[in-house]
């Protein structure tokens, strides 16, 4: 499938690599020892200076157009922003630097594309401005929330406000001092179609009846943001702070998660090249019986197969960005599911063999690799778990034979709804 970068994503990518050779690679070590003498709930000042930098060049907010006359940003297409986002990959924090990181892309799209002008003014601004940062709360540590229809959380309509109950987890970043506002999804209509049930709302972190109960780790990590369980009770948001039509969370769910998908899983090529340069660099310092690491045909062997898959792979993500340009993000959804499975299990494999040629300081904090592994694995949940991005890509092949299969085939005769396209996980 033909597809070319355009002069100005090359242009930008040089700069970008440019920047990370400035400001992002000299300063990882003291980036990482300042974030966790504040823990979960600060920042680095130094980010703020890496900003500034980004924001003078022009790197800014590089994955959404223009939202009103001055805004910085600069529109990319999806193959063009593909290279620059593998680049930040690289560095974990090097997204925050030019206000490209999740889950911040995916929050400020949904609230340009449904949020009315006073959310766009008082959060959707800031947002872009990088003055403060978001989080999406909709996983629930009560149902298996592979299946969005499955979540519990209520919004309730009273007068001119919406009243929210229940519990959420895993919101990524909602512990960030900066992090002020939450994108929430809850039940509105439970009497209706599945698909047509929920909605999301927009909730300042401040809201009364907001507060915060477990704080998981994953694998031991405290990741900075954290993903804590948010307990709403009570929770009252005006009426205008409804994202679109009630009932039309599901439908912008699949909207936000599209884009937020790819852009995963092009900085996951990031790390995998990441990964294979640390575990080259490792074998060539460590001696073994008599010579370097490197020289065993076993490493060898490694150091090839990574090369060879980050590339096929890199490839897999062109063409869906491609894809994605051209013929829109529903029709690239089997394509979309495919990248969201295969590339950070690719990156898991690579990061697990560089680990075994650092030997025993790869499952340590003094190398970046057990970090590396647990996000990569966290990953293959996130964002929909592999089997159900699997089910989605089966169907299409199947409904290729058979025009009426469904995934479940005790609703197969009922009337089709909004959303039926994606597939859902029952518990």
């Amino acid at each position: 499938m033909a597809y070319e970068f355009t002069q100005q994503g090359k242009d930008l990518l040089e700069q970008v690599k440019a920047y990370m050779d400035e400001f992002i690679y000299p300063k990882v070590d003291e980036y990482h020892a300042e974030a966790e003498r504040l823990g979960h709930s600060g920042f680095p000042a130094i980010l703020d200076d890496m900003k500034k930098a980004a924001r003078e060049r022009g790197l800014w907010n590089l994955f959404i157009p223009h939202l009103n006359p001055g805004a910085p940003g600069t529109k990319l297409s999806n193959v063009d922003y593909a290279p620059i986002s593998e680049e930040l990959g690289k560095v974990g924090f090097a997204s925050q630097a030019l206000n490209c990181a999740a889950p911040d892309t995916g929050n400020m799209e949904i609230l340009n594309m449904y949020g009315s002008d006073r959310v766009k003014k008082d959060w959707l601004d800031p947002l872009l401005e990088g003055e403060i940062r978001s989080a999406f709360s909709m996983t629930e540590p009560a149902v298996a929330s592979s299946d969005a229809t499955n979540i519990g959380l209520r919004i309730e309509r009273d007068g001119d406000e919406y009243v929210l109950n229940g519990t959420k987890w895993f919101s990524s970043g909602a512990m960030r001092e900066n992090c002020r506002v939450l994108v929430v999804m809850g039940k509105t209509d439970p009497s209706a179609s599945r698909h047509l049930q929920q909605s999301m709302i927009v909730v300042p972190k401040d809201t009364p009846g907001i507060s915060i109960g477990r704080q998981p780790h994953v694998f031991g990590f405290d990741h900075g943001g954290g993903h804590p369980e948010i307990h709403y009770e009570n929770v009252r948001v005006p009426a205008e702070n409804l994202l679109g039509e009630p009932g039309s969370g599901f439908a912008i769910s699949q909207a936000r998660l599209g884009p937020g998908r790819i852009h995963h899983c092009m900085r996951s090529i990031g790390v995998a090249e990441r990964a294979l340069e640390l575990m080259v660099k490792r074998s060539l310092e460590r001696e073994t019986f008599g010579t370097s690491v490197a020289q065993k045909g076993i490493i060898q062997d490694w150091i090839a197969e990574a090369r060879i898959n980050i590339d096929m792979h890199r490839e897999y993500v062109l063409r869906t960005a491609h894809l994605m340009d051209t013929v829109g993000n529903k029709s690239a959804a089997a394509e979309i599911s495919g990248i969201k499975v295969a590339v950070p299990r690719m990156a898991l494999k690579i990061i697990d063999d560089a680990i075994q040629v650092f030997g025993a300081a790869g499952v340590t904090q003094f190398a970046p690799l057990a970090e590396m592994y647990a996000s990569m694995r966290t990953l293959r949940i996130a964002d929909g778990p592999d089997e159900v991005h699997k089910m989605t890509i089966a169907r299409r092949e199947i409904l290729k034979y058979d025009g009426t299969f469904r995934i479940n085939p005790t609703v197969g005769s009922r009337k089709k709804e909004s959303g039926d396209e994606v597939p859902v996980m029952r518990p």
